[in-house]
């Protein structure tokens, strides 16, 4: 059972997030200062954070900049939710190392949905520092990637995007799920973008490029079989 900390300091938006939780049997446990949550940090870790921005000590992208140097939470999942709503709020928020970002006013569900996607895609990455598919090798402790023998030079983007398809290995991956995961949750961008992405990423790959199949209409996949569909 997930251990959640929820860092919020209006008093009627955590009583929503600890009852959603709880009523979600997970363990939940609250706080409306950066420094009481970093005091309980120092005695357990948990499996996931959600973080508001505007907090009375501390803003939230300190905190996440701060989990993000400490060896013991740095791979902690965190979810920054936030009455912000410019993009360059939420690109910093991400930027400084959140993994996904909720806008305020949000729906229970919602909230309920990203907070099991993302403790499923941590679950799944845990001891995953090397992923392989085909000839496509990445090493994400040294942030590198190879394509049969070349060694391939990503953008951090391009890099995110194929990490998020490697892990997902033979698993149709929407381009709306694509940008939420690579660009933010509601990022303002064109599905465009994506296409975009992976077209560079295929040429950089090389002959290997092919791996990543284009699900027509639903959006994209990679396996050892380079086929599209039609």
């Amino acid at each position: 059972m997930a251990l959640i900390y929820i860092v919020e300091d209006d008093p009627s938006i955590q009583e929503i997030e600890v009852m959603a939780l709880k009523n979600s049997n997970y363990i939940v446990q609250a706080f409306d200062s950066a420094s009481s949550f970093y005091k309980k940090t120092e005695e357990i870790i948990p499996d996931l954070v959600l973080l508001d921005i505007m907090l009375p000590d501390e803003d939230g992208y300190a905190v996440v900049r701060k989990l993000r140097k400490d060896s013991k939470t740095k791979k902690v999942p965190v979810i920054m939710i936030t009455a912000k709503t410019t993009e360059m709020d939420m690109v910093k928020g991400l930027d400084d190392g959140a993994d996904d970002y909720i806008r305020k006013p949000f729906s229970v569900m919602e909230l309920l949905s990203r907070v099991r996607a993302l403790l499923r895609r941590s679950k799944d990455s845990d001891d995953e520092e090397q992923l392989s598919v085909g000839n496509i090798m990445l090493d994400n402790e040294r942030h590198t990637v190879s394509s049969g023998d070349l060694n391939v030079v990503l953008t951090l983007k391009e890099y995110e995007l194929l990490r998020y398809l490697m892990i997902n290995e033979d698993i149709v991956l929407s381009r709306d799920s694509i940008m939420r995961y690579v660009w933010g949750s509601d990022f303002e961008g064109e599905s465009r973008t994506v296409d975009m992405h992976i077209k560079t990423l295929r040429q950089k790959l090389g002959e290997n490029g092919s791996q990543i199949k284009t699900i027509r209409g639903v959006g994209y996949s990679i396996g050892k079989d380079g086929k599209d569909e039609t």
